[in-house]
């Protein structure tokens, strides 16, 4: 384990002696300085994991040492030993971010607790600030994979959106990644310090559900032995990730509305009200427009989750990620297992033409499947399954045989034109008069089918070459 840094400031010599001494010997590495002045200098040069300081000092008092800290990077943990305690002095000391707050004389048993206590605190802190750095990493837009037209589409709505207050509502298949949007949204917004907090409406039941959103007061319901809270407020100052909200019963719609407008509400059993700043990201694979229509969900919730709509295409429906999907999962799995795997070229190109009715997360499945099965460095086409290897010739990533339980015949032809017009814009490098030419179609319909589908701003009339 690595010596804890610690720096000593006391203008008494006594004092200081006796604790550059005891800390010595318990194992640290210390530094006595005089004033908060020369404090000031050693945290200038060096880095320490603990300040222990007197308050009334010449030069620069604790006070004025521990505003400074606070000022800068605060990352040095701070204790304050003092001969002149008071309560006025100790709330200031609170407020400058100080750890610990102990008067002289003291116990050297004690203060090797409280120092350890201390050390512990910032060790868990920095272990927090690493994991937050590492998770915000993990979200930014460039890590997001996805070069068609209709993701691009979405991440610029996303880099719009991600730092303002506006409900979210992500709508597409299962598996397509709306989850991962969310989390992008959060760690890429003002709200990213503070917790994302996801619940999944669709796997909870219905009569456990709301308890579970709003929490409940002890003896709400049996079984209710102590107070508990719920997702709201474990996600005030952040973010709550809806998802599936389309599977909420109708009575709990009522509630969401009400927490959409006014940011309150009781737990359950309670008359309290309880307030919280939250913002929603809400997810469902189902049409809620559709869903409105037929009288299973609120008008009214919808239009207020509907504030800012993203949906997320089906894989089918963008196979020019594929293979940028399948080359990331790939790699991720070789980091994860120490493997140095490939796929050949002809197992990627029938990888590419399978239509994956579970989308990203069946690709990820599948691709982590072929590394835990392989027997060589080069995964071929006789190690897919059978189903993938067995999918007859399709076009643009669509199988043209009818599924055993049938399809819904409009949305798979929308889906197929939406397909073939994002290659003939890919193969066009991005240039709609020439993808047009290749569909066979004016300019002006090609404009107006992407705008229909939200990729494209600008209006049918506006004249471009391109």
């Amino acid at each position: 384990m690595a010596t804890a840094h610690i720096l000593v400031a006391d203008d008494e010599l006594g004092t200081r002696s006796l604790l550059d001494k005891f800390l010595t010997r318990e194992g640290y590495a210390v530094v006595a300085v005089e004033d908060g002045e020369q404090a000031l200098a050693q945290l200038n040069e060096h880095h320490f994991d603990l300040l222990i300081t007197d308050l009334d000092m010449p030069k620069v008092d604790g006070l004025e040492l521990l505003r400074e800290i606070q000022r800068g990077s605060g990352a040095t943990l701070c204790m304050v030993l003092t001969g002149h305690g008071s309560i006025k002095s100790a709330m200031e000391a609170t407020r400058a971010g100080v750890f610990d707050y102990l008067t002289k004389p003291f116990e050297l048993d004690f203060l090797r607790l409280q120092v350890q206590r201390a050390l512990e605190y910032g060790k868990l802190q920095n272990e927090n600030r690493s994991l937050r750095r590492q998770v915000h990493d993990k979200y930014k837009f460039a890590n997001l994979v996805g070069d068609s037209p209709q993701m691009q589409r979405i991440y610029q709505i996303i880099g719009k959106v991600a730092d303002s207050n506006a409900t979210v509502l992500i709508e597409g298949e299962s598996g397509t990644g709306k989850e991962l949007l969310a989390r992008a949204i959060h760690f890429n917004s003002a709200r990213a310090d503070h917790p994302l907090v996801p619940i999944n409406c669709g796997a909870i039941p219905k009569d456990l559900l709301e308890s579970e959103l709003f929490g409940h007061v002890k003896g709400a319901f049996t079984g209710a032995t102590t107070a508990r809270a719920g997702r709201f407020e474990l996600a005030d100052g952040g973010t709550l990730f809806l998802d599936e909200i389309g599977e909420m019963s109708p009575d709990l719609q009522v509630k969401i509305l009400r927490i959409l407008q006014e940011q309150a509400f009781e737990r359950v059993g309670g008359t309290t009200t309880q307030r919280v700043d939250v913002r929603i990201v809400a997810a469902t694979n189902k049409e809620l427009e559709r869903e409105v229509a037929e009288g299973h969900f609120r008008e009214d919730l919808f239009y207020r989750l509907n504030v800012v709509p993203i949906t997320v295409p089906p894989l089918r429906a963008r196979t020019g990620d594929i293979p940028l999907l399948i080359h990331h999962f790939l790699a991720l799995q070789n980091d994860r297992r120490g493997t140095d795997l490939t796929l050949s070229d002809p197992a990627v190109e029938v990888l590419c033409g399978y239509p994956y009715p579970g989308n990203v997360r069946e690709l990820e499945n599948l691709v982590e499947r072929l590394v835990v099965l392989a027997e060589g460095p080069v995964i071929g086409v006789g190690d897919l399954p059978a189903k993938v290897r067995d999918t007859p010739p399709h076009a643009g990533g669509l199988a043209l045989t009818l599924p055993a339980d049938g399809l819904i015949l409009k949305d798979f032809l929308e889906t197929l034109e939406n397909q073939i017009i994002d290659q003939a814009l890919e193969r066009a490098g991005g240039v709609k008069s020439k993808a047009a030419k290749l569909l066979g179609l004016n300019r002006t319909t090609l404009v107006e089918k992407l705008r229909k589908r939200g990729i494209l701003d600008e209006t049918p009339a506006t004249p471009s070459a391109g």
